[in-house]
């Protein structure tokens, strides 16, 4: 615990002016962001009597180290840039909303060249028309099912188009009625599109007109007497009213715009939120938070409303926003919303009428959602809590381990070693922070080894980025692995698009490193030998300050170092349970990591070898041979007719698959037919599975 007063800057160094600022502690991770009108002002409230602070904000200054701020012109900077590093550092001590990216929307991807619709949760994607978010799939699936009667759009898989188009036959939506079939030229792209417009104009809240076209165009074919196409018209319309009928008209103007409702404790507070379009509640979402920081409800308003629109624009953001209380000051969120959607937008408490009255349903439904949250939550809390401090009690430890980090060994048979490191903070699993090994420093099958070899390379990391940082003086032994060449690999984090994400904090910028933050202690799946091999490495490293364990499956035993006789947790301890999880969770992530890793390998042919040789040229090879067989029989003037293979390249080829001993036939274990090779290996068989570890 840090004393306020010997990092507090003087008076006179914090300027009188609007600016972000940021608590970091004594690892340089940032732990708290806020913006102020007047930096000085707000910075010395912070180094009052810690007596006259609030217990969380008292609780935040004595856990930094250090505070920093950055100078900006206008309050509206001033809240760009705090959402900007919220979003980015992360940090402990700030109101964070639980991520909504589960919320489904339904989405219709007009940036393909035939539009599909379909159902959609994470981040938006250019080019796709977004429509909600709905409470749950089903609802967003039951609304398409009714309208693709009226607008058969495509909601087919990109496989499973072009699986059609092959064939020549649709499928059976294509066969019902419930779509129009492109894939087969039933109609052209143009009509499609046109026939995926009118379905998001028709989601989009423009109903009346279209509902009226339909009604004319019925009447017209029952004067003209033809009453097939009549009562399909009229059936097309009880489809299109009884979608309507699912989000009911709530204000009677056409309204776009969000209602936001608050319901908070001193602990917590739950946000709900309505997504009004056209007059119709379109969507609803939810978010609990715990209140780590002393706010108020205007405060958790402008939070939310950060959540909300940070990374929106355009008619994302409606032209009203209705809240139970406005941010104060309310011109720069004003203004800042107005920016992200490019026209005005109107923030403000509805005071009669329509909108208030919505705004009680909503805030009904907030209420309703913390009661819920704390039911379910009130016991997990408590149940964290009691397991950390009986794993405490029984490792003889002096503090509850609020970081623990479990590594696990996975291998197939000696193929493949791979390790797992997962991290578990507060009781709760850190994803983010989880990490994949590789093991190269030998083959074969060696858990004790291998365990020693990662706990190793863990915490020799560690200890090069405590030097960095210049907490740590001893200079890295000599011969030992750079970062680059350890094999650490972070998991490969993907974004809901699939795009890569950072995995965390890096350098002097307050970022997650890759190991920068040391654990209270470290279990490992397995025994004795297992935990031996770890304070082995811990020892070698000159790191005494880190607990380890290792909990056994057998019987479920809790092994620690130099000791004869195993710790045993009864059955019903909550403090095993977590271990259990711990371990679980580790195991699970290695397994994931091998089977990854070894379909890679088998997946492999005797063309990935060949230097030089690409994916396209490797696939151009194999198309002109229809397989490795017949490439390995053909001459060199034969392959140099492959468009892309010169001589040279063919020569190389030739004399690559000439060495190659050709691989035993691959056989189907169902119908005992011999696979023909085409220059991949055979998908590992399941019984492999029982030979994992």
């Amino acid at each position: 615990m840090a004393d306020p007063s010997s990092y507090r800057p003087k008076p006179g160094q914090i300027p009188d002016s609007p600016g972000v600022y940021r608590f970091r502690d004594e690892h340089r991770r940032v732990i708290y962001v806020g913006k102020a009108k007047s930096l000085r002002q707000r910075l010395s409230s912070y180094f009052q009597d810690l007596a006259n602070l609030h217990p969380r904000t008292r609780t935040m200054v004595t856990t930094a180290a250090s505070v920093e701020w950055t100078v900006v012109g206008t309050e509206v900077e001033a809240l760009q840039l705090e959402y900007t590093w919220i979003k980015e550092y992360d940090p402990r001590f700030n109101v964070k909303y639980r991520d909504d990216k589960s919320y489904p929307y339904l989405a219709v991807t007009l940036n393909e060249e035939y539009p599909r619709v379909r159902v959609m949760r994470g981040a938006k994607k250019k080019g796709v028309r977004y429509f909600g978010p709905y409470g749950q799939a089903w609802a967003i699936r039951e609304t398409v099912d009714l309208l693709l009667r009226v607008f058969p759009v495509r909601t087919c898989s990109a496989g499973v188009f072009k699986r059609s188009a092959q064939i020549g036959r649709p499928c059976l939506l294509g066969y019902i009625g419930k779509c129009s079939a492109p894939c087969v030229g039933r109609v052209s792209s143009e009509e499609h599109r046109e026939l995926a417009e009118e379905f998001c104009d028709f989601m989009a809240g423009r109903t009346g007109a279209y509902i009226r076209r339909l009604e004319k165009a019925m009447q017209e074919a029952a004067e003209e007497m033809e009453y097939e196409r009549a009562a399909r018209l009229r059936d097309d319309i009880d489809a299109l009213r009884r979608a309507m009928e699912k989000s009911a008209v709530v204000l009677a103007d056409a309204t776009d715009a969000d209602l936001i409702a608050l319901a908070e404790d001193e602990l917590e507070a739950a946000v709900q939120i309505f997504h009004v379009r056209g007059g119709r509640v379109r969507g609803q979402r939810g978010w609990v938070t715990d209140k780590v920081e002393n706010v108020d409800t205007a405060a958790l308003v402008e939070h939310a409303l950060q959540q909300l629109y940070g990374e929106e624009s355009g008619d994302a953001v409606p032209k009203e926003v209705l809240v139970p209380a406005l941010p104060d000051p309310v011109e720069p969120v004003q203004q800042w919303l107005t920016e992200r959607r490019g026209s005005n937008v109107s923030l403000r408490i509805p005071q009669r009428g329509d909108k208030k009255d919505l705004m009680v349903t909503v805030q009904r439904n907030a209420q309703q959602a913390l009661a819920l949250h704390k039911t379910k939550r009130a016991s997990d809390l408590t149940t964290r809590s009691r397991a950390l401090e009986e794993i405490a009690q029984a490792l003889g430890l002096d503090s509850v381990p609020l970081r623990i980090e479990c590594f696990d060994i996975s291998h197939l048979q000696g193929d493949d070693v791979v390790a797992s490191m997962v991290v578990f903070e507060d009781g709760l699993a850190r994803k983010s922070e989880y990490r994949r090994f590789q093991i190269k420093s030998f083959e074969g099958q060696d858990d004790v080894r291998a365990m020693h070899e990662v706990i190793g390379r863990r915490f020799r990391r560690y200890l090069q980025e405590k030097q960095q940082t210049g907490e740590w003086e001893e200079e890295t032994p000599a011969g030992e692995d750079t970062p680059a060449a350890t094999g650490e690999i972070p998991p490969a984090a993907t974004g809901p698009t699939g795009e890569p994400v950072p995995t965390g904090p890096t350098d002097e910028e307050g970022r997650p490193k890759r190991f920068a933050y040391p654990p209270q202690l470290v279990v490992v799946d397995g025994g004795q030998p297992q935990v031996a091999a770890a304070q082995r490495a811990l020892s070698e490293l000159g790191v005494d300050d880190v607990a380890v364990c290792g909990l056994a499956k057998r019987l479920e035993e809790v092994w620690l170092p130099d000791e004869d006789d195993p710790v045993v947790l009864p059955r019903s301890s909550e403090g095993l349970y977590l271990l259990q999880r711990v371990r679980d969770e580790a195991h699970r992530f290695a397994i994931a990591y091998q089977r990854n890793k070894r379909g890679k390998r088998l997946r492999s042919g005797p063309l990935d070898s060949i230097p030089g040789l690409g994916e396209s040229r490797r696939q151009a090879l194999l198309k002109h041979f229809g397989s490795v067989k017949r490439l390995r029989a053909a001459r060199v003037e034969d392959i140099c007719e492959v468009p892309g293979i010169g001589r040279k390249t063919a020569e190389t080829i030739a004399a690559a698959l000439a060495g190659a001993a050709p691989a035993a036939p691959a056989v189907n274990t169902a119908t005992g037919e011999i696979i023909e090779d085409d220059g991949a290996a055979p998908a590992a068989l399941s019984s492999e599975r029982g030979l994992e570890r």
